[in-house]
């Protein structure tokens, strides 16, 4: 079987506040939120204000799952707003939605609820998923995503043909559990209460897979936009305590190592169907 990630933290950040010169890039965020004016003006003022909150926050991205759409060392801030439950008045107000397939979602870890993961969603409740030679069938249909990165040399039955190839080594009993349960018919069938997640670089990624599906009270938000970009090895993004090494690779090479060209780039979802 590939190699498969065993650990993919995200890193907390904490910026002290965003450049006003990124007004007129939210505005063009906020156009295709399609969450009505005053959502787009509330997610807005949000992330132009506040860059560590309840509501937005900073995370790097360590690993190499997501590429190539989110890259190691791309420096991200979260809408932590968008999935949060409108119980109460302030539903009316707020941009609250629910989880969309094709959604970019970055949740607690379900084996370590102190680590954070981003992936992308790509099951809802109810739906049929299943794998096919490397191509999603999603409720009977094949589906497009142009997204998706493979970069192993040779086949793997079950990262291939999930769910129908029997696990693997390197296959949690969590995920073990959803194979025995939420099969049917050669199909995985996603739960209520959880969502179906795989990382784009198909070949490379641990996730539901793997470790099992998300549930929904684990899911903090979604990236938005990338504020920095800088090429450093996981090992130093996933270091609990910066270190004096990085430290210094940051300031001797942060010209020559930050990547201009994803300075201030909107993530967005695709959506799926």
């Amino acid at each position: 079987m590939a190699a498969v990630e065993t650990k993919e933290k995200i890193n907390e950040k904490t910026e002290e506040a965003v450049r006003p010169s990124l007004w007129a890039r939210y505005q063009a965020f906020t156009h295709d939120v399609r969450r009505g004016f005053i959502a787009e003006w509330t997610v807005t003022i949000i992330l132009l204000l506040f860059a560590t909150t309840a509501l937005v926050q900073a995370f790097v991205i360590p690993s190499a799952s997501m590429e190539d759409t989110l890259l190691v060392g791309d420096h991200v801030l979260v809408d932590k707003l968008v999935y949060a439950p409108d119980g109460g008045p302030s539903g009316a107000i707020l941009p609250y939605r629910p989880v969309r397939r094709g959604d970019i979602i970055v949740f607690r870890y379900p084996l370590d609820i102190k680590e954070d993961y981003v992936k992308r969603a790509i099951g809802l409740p109810g739906d049929h998923i299943r794998l096919v030679n490397d191509q999603l069938v999603l409720n009977g249909h094949k589906v497009n995503e142009p997204y998706v990165k493979h970069i192993a040399t040779g086949p793997d039955p079950y990262r291939d043909n999930f769910p129908d190839a029997a696990p693997e080594f390197g296959v949690m009993p969590r995920a073990i559990e959803m194979l025995e349960h939420d099969v049917v018919n050669g199909d995985l069938v996603v739960p209520p209460g959880y969502i179906f997640a795989m990382g784009d670089n198909r070949d490379d990624s641990a996730d539901s897979r793997y470790w099992g599906l998300v549930p929904m009270e684990n899911i903090e938000g979604t990236p938005v936009i990338i504020y920095w970009s800088f090429e450093a090895p996981t090992a130093d993004l996933t270091n609990g305590n910066i270190g004096f090494d990085h430290i210094m690779d940051v300031i001797t090479h942060f010209f020559t190592k930050t990547r201009w060209s994803r300075m201030f780039k909107l993530i967005r979802g695709y959506p799926l169907h």
